[in-house]
């Protein structure tokens, strides 16, 4: 049993209750149009050709799991919450070309040089441990195969996201509106504090890590055209959200 148990029981509880409020939340949905192209391009961009052995881990409710669908991929799809599962299999029913997996994205327990190509979202900030999962993703990725990461420094705003944050909380106490109550957000504040980048995941601290499980040929490529999409369609409220934290996109290969 991992040292950390507790807390991964304390994260699986937590997602498994977001579950069906998670697609309404800005930055988890993903909106049709100029959003899903900007999310999809690194994939069409840096993915091997189609169909090729994708893993997507932490899949949620299956939203960035359309996407790599999309582009004409064999696509596992792997979360460990249930309730999650249980609303991305409803979105997807039917579909060929896609399984769904109920594992832990940092021990999947998959085959060795089983997948082309790894992906995930707003996953890597959450790993307990996280230099065990990168030697598990390199495990069972194929020799050439890719990992692709969406995430950013969800701790602190960026310097120049400051200004946003402070409008942003001026924005909750005069009118309120989160999707996450007080009880959630407590929740989240004490699983970040144990996690080990609960203090902040930046692209310079995960990259000697991913080169230490042996990966290489890491690539930081901007998150803006994602950011960019958003802002088309989102809103003041969540046009500020975009400018707040560091994002970034990582591509490593094995």
């Amino acid at each position: 049993m991992s040292a950390n148990h507790d807390l991964v029981e304390d994260i699986r509880a937590y997602w498994s209750e977001r579950s069906q409020s998670f697609d309404a939340d800005f930055g988890h949905g993903i909106a049709p149009g100029a959003e899903a192209r900007a999310w999809a391009a690194p994939m069409r961009a840096h993915l091997p050709p189609a169909p090729a052995e994708v893993l997507e881990l932490a899949c949620g409710t299956g939203e960035v799991t359309r996407l790599v669908h999309d582009l004409g991929h064999q696509v596992t799809a792997l979360d460990f919450s249930e309730a999650m599962l249980r609303v991305a299999r409803a979105k997807h029913a039917g579909k060929p070309r896609l399984r769904f997996l109920m594992a832990d994205a940092g021990r999947t327990m998959e085959p060795d040089a089983r997948y082309d190509a790894i992906l995930c979202r707003h996953l890597v900030w959450t790993l307990t441990e996280p230099e065990a999962a990168f030697a598990d993703w390199f495990r069972i990725l194929k020799p050439g195969g890719r990992l692709l990461i969406y995430d950013g420094n969800w701790a602190a705003p960026k310097p120049g996201g400051r200004w946003a944050a402070a409008a942003l909380r001026l924005w909750e106490r005069l009118a309120g509106g989160s999707l996450v109550g007080p009880e959630m957000a407590a929740a989240h504040e004490g699983i970040m504090r144990r996690l080990p980048f609960g203090a902040g995941l930046t692209y310079d601290r995960l990259a000697p890590m991913l080169e230490a499980a042996g990966f290489r040929d890491l690539q930081r490529l901007s998150h803006d055209p994602i950011a960019r999409a958003q802002r088309q369609t989102c809103g003041l409220r969540n046009s500020l959200k975009t400018r707040v934290y560091d994002r970034f996109i990582l591509l490593a290969r094995k």
